[in-house]
């Protein structure tokens, strides 16, 4: 393929991605097929001599489709979102030809700058504490992982590091290996199954605090207080833990502002994991809920689930990146540089140009924009829903303010309401928001 042939294939990809997307409500959301099902559609072994790039395409129809689960389909509610939207799906485009492996600043000046910046335009939009945007002069900053996995682990790896530092300091006789076989982590029992597995994968012991529903499972913090005193009472050392914003299964939100106080006085990181929540920081009525970030070591979410962003691109941030670089710094001589002590930028072996999607989203929404989507509607669309079920007299709702954003508010007033009328009126309010929604411009 020719740089000729390129322009007109690239052409006719927009065309099919966005009739994908356009007509994606039209197809089954999830496949109708068994596993095995790919392999008796295509050849046991690569081809010979090459097809040709309308064969390509047919099959696509033909053997990748139809074993699509859809997650960009309206009827898809499994999961979690995964982010999605044009102006990333261009800026992958442009990352893909560039094709540049930012491990290193001198690797590619642009990758490595715009990720710090990107980080920090972010994490200001979610008012995060100074401690964690690099600036010019920072101590902290952001650094793009692939998932909200990696930076659990990246997390405790560094979290491990510095434990095993703090006590060699003070007693510098004492084994490496005596210390990390007392290590221990917490994390709640609503947490993702990936704390744990980052605890086998760092080789230390992970425990499980439990949860109730009468507290909506969140972790208490007189809870985690009793279990590291009972563990420092049996020789172990606590150095980590992991709160969770918004736990997979019950989306519970563990109380930071009680916890990080505890884990700052005994000196265990925490990090938090935000994964699905995180993303709704940005809008002011929702910010409070990461209230106690001022007290977390780390704390990531995936932009690739919520924020318009397509996968991958989970930020995290800490507030020393000089823990995190202490952690996994290596100096071959091939990465060395003039500038590499400049000690602004988090080099990693994976990091290719995912900034450029965070630039074109936030630059082609803005926050408004993306708060907006967050939120599924704004002040306009809340007032023409209001007034449409104001005028219709069936029902009558008055609105109240907060925070900036216009809501209507549903009290029950009358002795005799019951059931049954509040059912009534929920379906008339969604059936007129329906409408309403059916009638703005896409």
């Amino acid at each position: 393929m020719d740089t000729t042939e390129f322009r007109r294939r690239g052409k006719e990809m927009v065309d099919l991605i966005a009739d994908y997307l356009e007509n994606i409500e039209q197809r089954t959301v999830y496949p109708d097929v068994e596993p095995g099902y790919l392999r008796s559609l295509i050849p046991e072994e690569a081809p010979e001599d090459p097809d040709t790039y309308e064969d390509v395409v047919k099959d696509i129809e033909r053997v990748i489709m139809p074993g699509v689960t859809h997650w960009h389909s309206p009827y898809f509610y499994a999961y979690f979102p995964t982010a999605n939207s044009f102006p990333a799906m261009l800026a992958d485009m442009l990352s893909g030809a560039i094709g540049c492996i930012g491990f290193s600043w001198a690797a590619s000046p642009a990758c490595t700058e715009l990720e710090t910046v990107m980080m920090d335009w972010l994490g200001k939009m979610l008012k995060l504490p100074e401690d964690f945007i690099a600036g010019t002069h920072g101590q902290g900053g952001g650094v793009i992982q692939g998932t909200a996995s990696e930076a659990t682990l990246v997390a405790l790896l560094a979290a491990r590091c510095r434990a095993v530092r703090m006590i060699l300091a003070s007693d510098p006789q004492r084994p490496e290996t005596g210390i990390t076989s007392k290590l221990v982590a917490y994390s709640s029992d609503q947490a993702h199954c990936s704390v744990e597995r980052a605890g086998m994968i760092a080789g230390v012991r992970m425990k499980k605090i439990p949860t109730d529903q009468s507290d909506k499972y969140a972790v208490q913090g007189e809870t985690l207080r009793r279990m590291i005193q009972e563990d420092k009472a049996a020789g172990l050392i606590p150095f980590y833990f992991c709160a969770t914003l918004g736990t997979t299964p019950s989306c519970a939100f563990d109380h930071i502002t009680e916890l990080g106080p505890i884990c700052n006085a005994e000196k265990i990181w925490m990090h938090i994991d935000a994964a699905y929540a995180g993303s709704s920081f940005i809008c002011p009525e929702f910010r409070p809920l990461l209230n106690g970030i001022e007290f977390a070591d780390s704390f990531n979410f995936n932009a690739h689930k919520w924020l318009l962003v397509n996968f991958d691109c989970s930020t995290m941030w800490v507030k020393k990146r000089s823990d995190l670089i202490g952690a996994f710094k290596m100096d071959p001589l091939y990465l060395k540089h003039d500038h590499q002590e400049s000690g602004r930028y988090f080099c990693t072996d994976n990091s290719l140009f995912r900034s450029l999607k965070m630039w074109f989203v936030f630059r082609m929404y803005g926050l408004k924009g993306l708060q907006d989507y967050i939120r599924k509607g704004s002040n306009e669309v809340n007032e023409t829903l209001l007034k449409r079920i104001n005028n219709g007299r069936k029902i009558h709702l008055v609105p109240c303010l907060l925070s900036g954003q216009f809501v209507l508010r549903f009290a029950l007033c009358a002795r005799t309401t019951e059931s049954r009328h509040i059912r009534e009126a929920w379906r008339l309010i969604t059936q007129l928001a329906e409408e309403v929604m059916q009638e703005l411009p896409h």
